[in-house]
């Protein structure tokens, strides 16, 4: 039966109303549909100053430690340290029986006052031949005058003065003697030359030393400094004050400074010996003579350096290569990088200081997609 075109007009309307009032469901619909833009996080590419470092092993070796030695002669008569003590400089660590140096002392200052005395009378009979002799100067004139006489004044005179400047020379002498005495008397106690810890005791009571013997070994472990053995073609770039880090026994960094490179290099290894002083804050944990010490020395001059950071760089194929967030889209970007510098790459090529590159859901990234940031790209690289 044939539809009355009244009626197939009536239904063409009706359509045409249902599919307008279903237009915003179906938008919707396709809106929920379509893929978000993908939240990532950004780290811009930075130039820096950047030097390469190595690392080399060192020691802790003590700027003061040696043998103290007995500067006089005599019998061990007490020993006050044992090996670990620690003492002060001036602590008295040993000593001998002072009796025969005391003695000795009191010999030569009587020896001072005899010829002290000695002097004395010299100086009085200079003084009695000199007014003999301008008396009978004064007598010149007269007939009582004796040239044989006057001659032999003359002569005991010198001879007199002579007597003096024997005593004279005679007290010097013995007052020296008696300083030496005093100083043997003094060096009866061993006394500690530089604060610092016993390692070593060389004597026990009752021992005869001669002079210079050893006594005690004493390590100042107060004033440590680190020594490394450092490859020649590595030494160019520490001149003095060079800040270097280093570590002992697993602590964290701390910060030394290059004091000196021994100008003397070793035949065999081909490595010069190089001192470093650590930073007056640096707490070096057990300090030990010899304790081994872990040095990033430079590899060589500073330099200035594009680098990128490492968690923007992704393996794709066998190639390195970076999200960078460009308009609010992803852009892959081949790149080249060589050496790491801390958490980043140098970069040797694919990228210039500013970029914004992804360093967060960059795994899941392709490329033209949709991306946004919820901070803006920052200068400090995320460790």
């Amino acid at each position: 039966m044939a539809v009355p075109t009244s009626v197939r007009a009536l239904l063409v309307a009706l359509l045409g109303l249902h599919m307008v009032a279903a237009a915003p469901a179906l938008a919707q619909e396709k809106k929920k549909d379509a893929p978000k833009a993908a939240m990532i996080g950004i780290d811009p590419v930075i130039e820096e100053r950047t030097s390469q470092t190595v690392p080399v092993i060192g020691r802790l070796v003590a700027q003061r430690s040696g043998v103290v030695s007995v500067l006089t002669k005599g019998v061990v008569a007490s020993v006050l340290v044992h090996v670990g003590d620690r003492v002060q400089a001036g602590d008295i660590m040993a000593g001998l029986l002072a009796n025969s140096l005391t003695w000795s002392r009191a010999l030569r200052a009587a020896e001072v006052d005899s010829a002290k005395a000695s002097l004395a009378n010299a100086q009085t009979q200079t003084s009695l031949r000199r007014q003999e002799l301008k008396r009978l100067g004064n007598l010149k004139k007269s007939a009582a005058f004796s040239a044989a006489r006057f001659e032999d004044a003359q002569k005991e005179l010198a001879k007199a003065e002579s007597d003096a400047a024997r005593a004279a020379a005679d007290v010097t002498r013995t007052i020296a003697n008696l300083n030496l005495a005093q100083i043997d008397l003094d060096n009866a106690e061993i006394i500690a030359p530089y604060p610092g810890v016993v390692s070593a005791v060389h004597t026990e009571i009752g021992t005869y030393l001669n002079t210079g013997q050893p006594v005690v070994t004493l390590v100042d472990d107060s004033t440590m400094e680190i020594e490394a053995d450092v490859p020649a073609n590595r030494t160019a770039g520490l001149v003095a004050g060079t800040p270097v880090t280093f570590t002992t026994n697993g602590s964290s960094e701390q910060i030394a400074t290059v004091r000196a490179v021994v100008p003397q290099e070793n035949p065999l290894t081909r490595t010069r010996a190089v001192r470093f002083a650590p930073d007056a804050t640096a707490i070096v944990e057990g300090a030990a003579a010899n304790q081994t010490v872990a040095i990033n020395i430079p590899a060589g001059p500073a330099r200035t350096v594009v680098t990128v950071h490492k968690d923007a760089v992704l393996n794709r194929n066998g190639h390195q290569v970076v999200f960078l967030m460009i308009d609010g889209k992803a852009e892959l970007r081949p790149v080249t990088l060589s050496e790491a510098v801390s958490g980043r790459f140098i970069v040797q090529s694919g990228l210039v200081p500013g970029d914004a590159v992804v360093v967060r859901g960059n795994e899941r990234l392709a490329p033209g997609q949709e991306i946004r940031s919820n901070a803006a790209p920052s200068a400090s690289s995320e460790q």
